[in-house]
């Protein structure tokens, strides 16, 4: 139907989370009819940020520098260090602009089905930080599944030893949720995690 060169790039635009073949056709035909001001920029910034990317030594983050800009931002706080799986859970935290500690992702959870261990994880480096810097508060912000709740808890167990207090993201009922339309799970942990007025 397309030249060899149109069906890769559509074919590769669908591997992107998001995009299935219909959108990344949809995104390609765009870029096609305009490809002064979408598909050539679009291009060189692909290009420009490929070789301008490095993982952050200390956090995991990825950015343009290492250390990154948020560990190497002095209005941050050094002693509460919010711990993620993915870069994209630091960015999702970082778009709610609450947060103003630092950071470190540990590149994935524990999942012995799948042969990830302690050692597969960056789990050392930050039991690490909690004893080497000015740390007083490691916040788990580890997604509420299985696997998730397993690191959370083996973090936990490692962190004992250093003194820091250890806290974990609260769980539960969503602002604007209704409550008839939350699953069980949901509701058990709102309960759980309720507070005073």
């Amino acid at each position: 139907m397309n030249g060899r060169e149109i069906e890769n790039l559509i074919k590769l635009l669908s591997r992107l989370p998001g995009l299935g073949p219909r959108s990344a056709r949809r995104a390609v035909l765009q870029m096609l009819k305009k490809p002064e001001t979408l598909m050539i920029p679009l291009a060189h910034a692909l290009e420009e940020t490929a070789n301008a990317m490095t993982n952050c030594g200390i956090c995991g983050n990825i950015d343009v520098i290492d250390p990154c800009h948020i560990c190497t931002d002095r209005g941050r706080t050094r002693e509460a260090i919010c711990v993620v799986e993915e870069v994209q859970d630091l960015w999702a935290l970082e778009r709610a602009r609450v947060f103003k500690g630092q950071y470190h992702v540990l590149g994935g959870t524990l999942s012995p089905l799948d042969g990830i261990g302690p050692d597969d994880l960056h789990i050392d480096q930050l039991i690490e930080r909690a004893r080497g810097e000015n740390v007083t508060e490691i916040i788990l912000a580890t997604n509420a599944t299985v696997d998730g709740q397993t690191t959370a808890h083996y973090i936990t167990e490692r962190l004992i030893e250093t003194g820091v207090k250890v806290t974990r993201l609260a769980h539960g009922v969503p602002v604007g949720g209704e409550l008839d339309y939350l699953d069980d799970g949901t509701l058990a942990a709102a309960l759980r995690s309720r507070s005073p007025v």
